[in-house]
């Protein structure tokens, strides 16, 4: 595989195979900008001056956290330092260490904890608007909040949206017995976020009574575990998914990928990725905040040994898997908006094919992909899925494991969550979602995993829509600011999923559980 595919491989956050969940499509807009008087606004640490541009104010680069620096390093976050002379919040802060964003640069900072909010120039009636905070995917080790511009949620939508960094990878994942109740640092960041929000929300425009956490991938697994949280509690009132469901169904297995993780699991990985480090027979947890210990060497170690990265469960943060926390209703009760893309793992599928074979799976080639995949219960799985049913074995394999790691999942999820809160379903299904300009599209891509991120955000590096695609966005970006406003998108039944596409926008529930083989995948165990 090429260097400049592995690099956007990586932005993209591929899940399973690739050891990913979505990253970074994005890239910033380049609007050009002018100031106004509605630039300046003061927040408890200190002023922010803007930038405004077409009915939206951004502030970009405002800390809500200490630098995590030096003693700070694989600590709780703590208040950042007061400023007097307005902070300048025209420019994005940096990423927080990782691998490589969308343009291959990555990032070696550690002093990373900013967020950036997006609000309408005309204040509401009341001057309280609702406000959606926003959590990137990228596997727990790319990505970055000012990637995702948020203009049209803001102006369309009549929301102020924050969009958070946290801590990744090793630095904010990291679970060791020398760290004590360590591994959720970067769940931590987004907590801090949050009461960031509290706090501030209203010198924004915005309502800190009314506050809706949302994320995808990555930042949907986020969501389902401060769902579970109990020291989230009261932080949020509202909750939307994106293409992560919180119930992990038996055919997607337990404690994988970037899902969450014991701490006995989480710890044993944790101990090989500091072997890696060659420390010493003994490492200190001095010895690990010593800023000889760059993180160039953490995310160097990441990779040699693999080390996937999400929430730990069984401490003080997260008592308690989120599946297991929502099954028993033990969660914090707010509506919750979740669903997945229809093709979501065309794009694992690609990715991997494209490293392993450089071409599309060829068709003589899939029984043994499905017997990698499924295992003992590959012959099961290719009786369920046999290629003449499908375009191409590439189509084949992804329908498989879309079905098994996440419309069965969607199906739990809905139904666990659905005992105890308002819970709406969809299923976004643009058979031709825009793909990235930086490559050919190998075949058709349906609705694969983040294809939905440019009807709601503004991102770098993809086609532009087409009028029924911009027809969608509007639609979906009025369903989620009106479940923002209180807790329903309109006119969906409950009980249902609602499909979301330029050719059907149908209230009717859709045979979900038919189309993916609920059926099937409920017999089957990974």
């Amino acid at each position: 595989m090429n260097r400049r595919l592995q690099l956007t491989l990586v932005a993209l956050g591929l899940a399973g195979t690739l050891g990913a969940g979505l990253g970074t499509l994005l890239g910033d807009t380049g609007d050009d900008t002018r100031e106004s008087d509605e630039t300046l606004v003061s927040t408890d640490a200190g002023s922010v001056r803007g930038a405004t541009a077409d009915g939206y104010r951004t502030f970009d680069a405002i800390p809500y956290a200490a630098p995590p620096v030096g003693d700070l390093r694989w600590r709780p976050p703590q208040p950042p330092a007061p400023w007097t002379a307005p902070r300048d919040a025209t420019r994005p802060g940096p990423l927080c260490a990782q691998t490589g964003d969308h343009l291959g640069a990555g990032s070696l900072a550690e002093d990373c904890l900013y967020l950036n909010v997006t609000s309408p120039q005309q204040s509401a009636g009341n001057g309280r608007r609702p406000v959606l905070v926003w959590l990137h995917g990228g596997s727990f080790k790319d990505g970055g909040g000012h990637l995702y511009r948020a203009q049209r949620l803001a102006v369309q939508g009549g929301l102020v949206v924050v969009t958070v960094n946290y801590r990744l990878g090793a630095l904010g994942f990291l679970a060791h017995p020398l760290l004590g109740d360590g591994g959720n640092f970067g769940l931590a960041d987004q907590q801090a976020a949050l009461h960031w929000v509290r706090r501030n929300a209203t010198a924004f425009g915005g309502d800190p009574h009314n506050v809706t956490l949302a994320g995808e991938s990555a930042g949907a697994i986020s969501v389902c575990a401060h769902l579970a949280a109990p020291s989230s509690a009261g932080l949020f009132h509202r909750a939307i998914t994106q293409s992560a469901p919180c119930v992990s169904a038996p055919s997607a297995g337990t404690g994988t990928g970037n899902g969450p993780r014991p701490r006995e699991q989480a710890e044993q990985e944790g101990r090989r990725l500091l072997d890696a480090l060659n420390l010493g027979a003994a490492p200190t947890a001095a010895r690990l905040r010593d800023p000889r210990l760059t993180p160039e060497m953490l995310l160097a170690a990441a990779n040699t040994t693999g080390t996937t990265f999400g929430p730990v469960t069984g401490g003080d943060l997260l008592p308690t898997d989120p599946g297991q926390a929502i099954a028993g209703g033990r969660i914090n009760r707010v509506p919750v908006l979740h669903g997945i893309n229809r093709d979501e793992q065309r794009l694992q599928v690609w990715g991997y094919e494209t490293g392993r074979y450089q071409d599309p799976i060829p068709a003589a080639e899939y029984p043994a992909e499905i017997r990698r995949a499924f295992g003992t219960n590959a012959s099961r799985v290719l009786r369920q899925y046999p290629l003449d049913r499908y375009a191409s074995a590439s189509h084949a394999l992804a329908a498989a494991l879309t079905d098994a790691e996440l419309a069965a999942s969607t199906v739990d999820t809905a139904r666990a969550l659905g005992r105890h809160v308002p819970t709406f379903t969809y299923e976004f299904a643009d058979d031709d979602a825009p793909w990235f300009r930086d490559f050919p599209r190998p075949y058709p891509m349906g609705a694969y995993h983040a294809a939905e991120l440019p009807y709601l955000f503004d991102v770098g590096n993809t086609e532009p829509l087409t009028d029924a695609q911009r027809r969608l966005a509007d639609r979906m970006i009025g369903q989620w600011s009106a479940f923002a406003r209180d807790g329903d998108p309109g006119g969906w039944d409950s009980t249902g999923v609602r499909v979301l596409s330029p050719t059907d926008d149908a209230t009717a529930p859709d045979d979900f559980a038919g189309r993916h083989h609920y059926s099937f995948w409920s017999t089957v165990r990974r």
